[in-house]
Order: C-alpha cells, then sequence, then structure tokens
C-alpha cells in the first residue's frame, strides 16, 4: 500500500484538483526514482599549458570496474558494477539486486595527442590526463621593448 500524499497548497488549474498530485506522488517515489533516473558521473573538464584534465566522481568503483576506450577522437568512459546480495542463511521476504553502468563520451580537440593518455583511479575519483601536440602548447616569453 502506498500512502498518497496531497499538497492543498498548490493552486492548479486543473478540472479535477489533486489529480497531479497523485501522479507526482507515484512518480516521485523512490522505488521509482532509483530505478529510473541514470546515474552519470559527473565531470570535472580542465586544461593546464601541456594536458587536458578530466576527473569523474565514481566513488564506490574499483580501478578494474573502468573501460576507457579511444575511437578516432571519441573518448569513452564505462563502467558495470553488480552488487548481488548471496547470502542463503536468511529467509528475505523482499531483496533487490543492485545493478549499475554508465558510460560517458567526450570529444577530445584536435590538439589532442592521442598517444599521451594516462588515467588513474584514487579516492573515488577518476583522473584523466590527455596530453597536448607540441604545436598546440602554448609558447610564453617574453618581449623586450627597443
Amino acid at each position: 500500500m502506498t500512502l498518497v500524499k496531497f499538497n492543498s497548497d498548490k493552486k492548479n488549474n486543473a478540472l479535477m484538483p489533486g489529480f497531479n498530485d497523485v501522479f507526482d506522488s507515484i512518480f516521485n517515489d523512490t522505488f521509482f526514482t532509483d530505478r529510473t533516473v541514470m546515474r552519470v558521473p559527473a565531470a570535472n573538464i580542465s586544461e593546464t599549458e601541456d594536458n587536458f584534465h578530466i576527473e569523474l566522481a565514481a566513488p564506490g568503483l574499483k580501478k578494474e570496474d573502468f573501460n576507457i576506450n579511444l575511437d578516432r577522437n571519441v573518448l569513452s568512459i564505462s563502467a558495470e558494477l553488480r552488487s548481488e546480495h548471496k547470502d542463503n542463511q536468511k529467509n528475505y521476504s523482499k531483496r533487490e539486486y543492485s545493478y549499475n553502468s554508465f558510460v560517458r563520451s567526450f570529444t577530445l580537440p584536435e590538439s589532442a595527442d592521442d598517444n599521451g593518455i594516462e588515467a588513474e583511479y584514487v579516492n573515488g575519483v577518476l583522473k584523466i590526463s590527455i596530453a597536448k601536440r607540441e604545436e598546440a602548447k602554448s609558447v610564453r616569453r617574453q618581449i623586450d621593448i627597443k
């Protein structure tokens, strides 16, 4: 049985007041949202003089869970995590299995050196460093005034 909460403070112009509240409460229930919302790790992208950096926040995984592929100039990062509880000693009245996977793809700029890509997974963050081509590195020098 599911309790449906009605928001009497919410004014809507529907022909049947409360009708939208019923669907909002059903589809905003954690049972549905936990299974329908695709969880994709947040990414930070930055650039230094010599490298591009991508950081993905993916706690709870191991480095073996990740798969990083480069196809032409598209870098794809995927992970698959299956957690199954195998306990035959207990008599469960409800048992849910968890299966999570994601794929993030990034198009590399032409200035990226596809042979200079390194990755490491530290403290729940996947860090990818992509070297820049020599001709793309910014040249800095002091110019004297005559």
